[in-house]
């Protein structure tokens, strides 16, 4: 039988693993099991029972946090020339086209979030070999798309979130960091489920939502009772 840590010790001194929380409890809960040095990451898993093989059951949206993530977001728009003052005014860490384009051509992304417009999307579109996995091709859908590029930037910078089903038909989402209060994780967790209820597709059958945790980097997940969050307001 394998040995528990210290940290492992603590941890189950503090939360059942087998219990469901309100989400208010698991919040509390999750500050009391964080015990990295480092600010972590705070995210949400939500299992849906969806099948997401199929076209129609694809959920995929976009929220606004209204706690905001915790972190600086750094922002690259590829536009046109005369976009890039409202680009750069609205916080953009790198603006330009062409010259990034060949630099992301040859391997680098070092950033969170890539905002485009429509009229550039045919030099764009050849790079989503490199950046479609690593989830930072834009998309219309995301709001990452836009003319309004100033705009974009801004929601961006202030805590919107682009979330997807994955495979598995779980939705992955970072919510915030660990130094957060227990009141702000518990909002922001609260924005997300309630917009991945309001997109449940019109073709799903059952029950939609399955299961729901909150995590923090290295720490074990807390289960959430989701008949405590769905329908819960800001």
């Amino acid at each position: 039988m394998a040995k528990l840590t210290k940290n492992r010790k603590a941890v189950l001194a503090k939360y059942n693993p087998e219990k469901e929380y309100s989400l208010e409890d698991a919040a509390k809960v999750l500050k009391e099991i964080s015990f990295t040095k480092f600010d972590a990451s705070v995210d949400v898993d939500i299992r849906l029972g969806v099948d997401p093989k199929k076209s129609d059951q694809m959920v995929r949206g976009v929220v606004s946090l209204p706690h905001g993530l915790g972190k600086v977001v750094r922002v690259l728009v590829l536009c046109s020339p005369d976009k890039a003052q409202e680009a750069k005014d609205a916080g953009a860490e790198h603006v330009g086209l062409d010259d990034y384009i060949q630099k992301i051509e040859a391997g680098w992304t070092d950033v969170d979030v890539i905002i485009t417009m429509p009229t550039v999307m045919a030099k764009v579109g050849k790079l989503g070999k490199v950046l479609g996995p690593r989830g930072l091709m834009p998309n219309p859908k995301s709001g990452t798309v836009t003319l309004e590029v100033g705009k974009a930037v801004k929601d961006v910078k202030a805590g919107k979130v682009d979330f997807k089903i994955d495979k598995q038909g779980i939705i992955h989402a970072s919510i915030g960091k660990a130094s957060f209060s227990a009141d702000k994780i518990k909002d922001n967790a609260a924005e997300l489920i309630n917009m991945v209820v309001k997109l449940k597709p019109a073709s799903s059958k059952g029950t939609y939502i399955q299961s729901i945790s909150l995590s923090s980097t290295m720490s074990p997940g807390v289960m959430v009772d989701k008949n405590s969050v769905v329908g819960l307001t800001k």
